[in-house]
């Protein structure tokens, strides 16, 4: 990888930082990323040594398990349950792991398949399609980026599909998701841009801390539930930060 010499770079993925490690040892790197520890981006959040530093999106494991209880708790009968994210870096790694064990754990069948290359609409198309011809119940759409980037694909093929769906990020819920439990990129974006302001004053990388997001939500839309003819418990909607009625 060639590089122009810039005072900063920006990487909105893990697999982006981890290529400009690579390249660069010496210019400051902030990046929008899952685990960076799990990742080998960083030795720990707290010191992260050497010229990379950033926003942490990844929730723990934990999460996972969390956004499955509250989709069983919206549709109490559910039995087969899709998990929307790309095969090689979630499916088959430490995020489908944790959700095949919480599903496991509720009694629940998980269905894939897992989002191949290129991922664009057609795979969505075909990945969707297959879990509503294995008649899942409902859906979790991981919080990969593609998965970001497709947002509005996704929203319309699981409305057309009558597929209750929780989603990752607010920006999901904001274009018509049915459920959301997690943080808002916008908001990964404005501590990134402080980051950044920080390093070009001349704060070194290794002096800010890895930032893991710590604000989840829990969203609702009834009238997506009311379409998909579905009674959203009063345990829930007691716990939701907002709701859209």
């Amino acid at each position: 990888m060639t590089l122009a010499r810039p005072d900063l770079i920006v990487a909105e993925t893990s697999g982006l930082v981890l290529a400009f490690k690579v390249a660069t040892d010496t210019i400051p790197i902030v990046g929008i990323m899952a685990d960076p520890v799990a990742f080998g981006i960083v030795a720990n959040l707290a010191e992260p040594g050497g010229n990379i530093t950033g926003v942490s999106v990844d929730a723990g494991l934990e999460i996972w398990g969390k956004r499955l209880q509250i989709l069983r708790e919206a549709i109490p009968t559910a039995s087969k349950v899709g998990f929307l994210t790309v095969a090689r870096l979630a499916w088959g790694g430490a995020q489908g792991e944790a959700m095949r064990e919480a599903a496991r754990q509720a009694g629940i069948s998980l269905l894939g398949p897992g989002l191949e290359s290129p991922i664009e609409e057609t795979e969505y198309r075909r990945v969707l399609g297959a879990m509503v011809q294995e008649h899942a119940d409902g859906l979790i759409v991981g919080d990969v980026k593609p998965n970001f980037t497709y947002r509005r694909l996704i929203v319309d093929l699981v409305e057309k599909a009558r597929l209750p769906t929780i989603y990752p990020f607010r920006e999901h819920f904001e274009i018509g998701g049915f459920m959301a439990y997690g943080g808002s990129i916008a908001d990964s974006w404005r501590r990134i841009a402080g980051y950044v302001d920080q390093i070009l004053r001349g704060v070194k990388p290794n002096e800010l801390p890895v930032y893991r997001e710590s604000k989840f939500q829990l969203l609702l839309n009834l009238k997506v539930a009311k379409a998909l003819g579905l009674t959203i418990p009063i345990s829930l909607l007691v716990r939701a930060d907002e709701v859209i009625e």
